[in-house]
């Protein structure tokens, strides 16, 4: 799963030369070829893509797709190149964080779906804009709890379900938690990442109404990134301990010594051959739930002389059965489709066993926040100050004020 966000510097730039191009023709009669650039299927999935694309041209013979498909690390400079060159293919692949800046820039063609009830409502939604659709979810990938069975069962503890939250949560990790024996109780990465779901789930909001300043520096917040940060030396390592370096909670539920992690569903491989049974449930919220959604999608150039042929090929790519079928034949990240008739072979796959949870945690998305100008510069923000406070260098408080004083002067609140 890509789950790191493309950069977005230059983005609006590179629209407004793209946009001085000419204004796309329309499809025309008879054979066209329209081009797909993806990072998608990059490194593995090349052929599953190549299969759908296989099924889609025996299905719409006058079309022929070509596709370029580039490295994750290579492809947000190759896209902004195109942008400004006025050479960007006509159906290529964003994720989540860039949508609002490409969308507000004019870069995305307003798209016309055939089928929108083949989606999961809050899917579609994430690439909408005034009730109008942009760009198309391709793929998800949701975060659960993960859990060890077996420590739940040694300790004589019920196991996480979907009514958990966080007082629950923080009972069994205390219970669960025996530093002398290297064994702890809970895991959650102190990040940005973690700090929006958190705060979701606490009833506050990351920026204020019309996104022009951060909103977290409240009651909701200092609430939220207490439970991160208290975390730390008491049902999870400290950071010298461990805790943050690469791999870290990865390996420790691996070894058996953790007994909870927050974590996302592309985990499901790495953890399959484990010595004990393991699980997952819904995460836990305090006043509501809030479960983080990672997305790619596909968009359709605005300047596009086939706008027709590629949003066809765009809703082929994203919700056929043939889509659906390779999805989840080859572990190739979830189909975004509605019918759950479709996905009834995954949820039928065990380890784990509750895979309704995966799709359980969709009812209630907490989106990252998006800016349109220091994307970049505002994650890292919330990291660093984090992370101060879970070093004892600053109070949690410290931390909030100082991050959205930083925050508010890179995205101009």
């Amino acid at each position: 799963m890509n789950r790191r966000l493309l950069g977005l510097v230059g983005v609006a730039g590179a629209a407004a030369l793209v946009m001085t191009a000419c204004a796309p023709a329309g499809d025309s009669d008879g054979p066209v070829t329209i081009t797909y650039t993806n990072f998608i299927s990059n490194d593995g999935n090349e052929d599953n893509l190549q299969t759908i694309i296989d099924a889609f041209e025996e299905e719409n013979p006058d079309i022929t797709v070509e596709v370029t498909t580039l490295p994750y690390g290579d492809y947000g400079t190759a896209l902004q190149t195109d942008l400004a060159a006025g050479t960007v293919s006509d159906v290529f692949d964003i994720e989540y964080a860039n949508y609002k800046a490409y969308q507000s820039s004019g870069v995305l063609a307003p798209l016309e779906v055939a089928n929108p009830d083949a989606y999961r409502a809050s899917l579609l939604e994430a690439y909408s804009t005034d009730g109008t659709s942009y760009a198309l979810p391709s793929s998800f990938s949701t975060v659960v709890l993960f859990f060890n069975k077996d420590l739940f069962d040694a300790a004589g503890l019920d196991y996480p379900s979907s009514d958990w939250t966080w007082a629950d949560e923080e009972a069994a990790g205390l219970a669960l938690t025996d530093q002398a024996a290297g064994v702890w109780g809970d895991h959650q990465p102190v990040s940005f990442y973690e700090f929006y779901k958190v705060l979701a789930q606490n009833g506050g909001q990351f920026l204020n109404e019309d996104g022009t300043a951060v909103a977290f520096n409240s009651p909701e917040g200092i609430e939220a990134a207490q439970w991160l940060v208290g975390k730390s030396g008491t049902t999870m390592p400290t950071i010298e301990q461990g805790q943050g370096t690469p791999d870290f909670d990865t390996n420790l539920f691996k070894d058996g010594k953790l007994a909870m992690l927050h974590t996302g569903i592309w985990m499901f491989g790495a953890f399959a051959d484990v010595p004990f049974g393991w699980d997952i449930a819904v995460e836990p919220g305090n006043t509501t739930q809030a479960s983080a959604v990672f997305s790619n999608a596909v968009g359709v150039s605005a300047t596009s002389e086939h706008i027709e042929a590629a949003t066809k090929w765009a809703e082929f790519l994203t919700s056929s059965t043939t889509m659906v079928d390779v999805r989840l034949d080859s572990g190739w990240e979830l189909p975004p489709v509605s019918d759950e008739a479709a996905l009834a072979t995954y949820l039928e796959k065990d380890n784990p066993a509750n895979r309704q949870a995966v799709f359980d945690s969709l009812d209630n998305v907490a989106l990252p926040p998006v800016v349109a100008v220091g994307q970049t510069e505002m994650q890292d923000i919330v990291t660093e100050e984090l992370i101060e406070a879970q070093a004892g260098r600053k109070t949690v408080e410290e931390a909030l004020a100082s991050a959205e004083e930083r925050i508010n002067a890179v995205i101009g609140g």
